[in-house]
């Protein structure tokens, strides 16, 4: 998709201003590459819950990729129509939790509120050390997305040996 987050993680809603309609091309034929998000990242992503030695079959990742951007794009229909509703132009992560709440994801939701709290406070952090000019990924340590690391400390916690979805 061709919203990205600002600052303060929010999506700028790009409406007919993507690059389906820059080519001139009927917005709802969106080019595949286009809805999709990227397999390398999907692939990637997979690689961290499993051990080292796994190997991931194409059809496995592109299974995946499919699925993640579905789960994506409906999940940011429904805020994005809460916004539109309330003559907003901004899909903010608290609009993102209150529609994984409204579609009965609520075991997400927790989750992404601890993620939003952590990337708040690296985002104000970074932009005090920089004077406001935030540039880089928020990323764990070790490379790992927060998200995943949070996830994986919350499920850890619990008594569990399957991981819950």
């Amino acid at each position: 998709m061709s919203d990205s987050p600002d600052s303060e993680g929010r999506l700028k809603m790009m409406g007919g201003a993507g690059p389906s309609a820059a080519s001139g091309s009927d917005d709802s034929a969106i080019k595949e590459q286009d809805r999709l998000l990227p397999i390398a990242n999907v692939g990637r992503i997979m690689k961290q819950i499993l051990p080292p030695n796994a190997k991931i079959s194409k059809e496995a990742k592109e299974t995946m990729q499919e699925c993640v951007s579905e789960f994506i794009s409906f999940v940011t229909g429904e805020a994005s129509d809460k916004c539109r509703k309330e003559k907003r132009k901004t899909v903010n992560g608290d609009d993102v939790c209150w529609a994984l709440s409204t579609l009965g994801f609520d075991d997400y939701v927790e989750p992404m509120r601890r993620y939003l709290q952590k990337y708040r406070e690296t985002e104000g952090d970074r932009a005090a050390a920089s004077g406001g000019n935030i540039r880089d990924d928020v990323r764990g340590e070790q490379g790992h997305f927060m998200f995943n690391a949070m996830d994986r400390q919350h499920n850890n916690s619990s008594s569990s040996s399957r991981r819950q979805f």
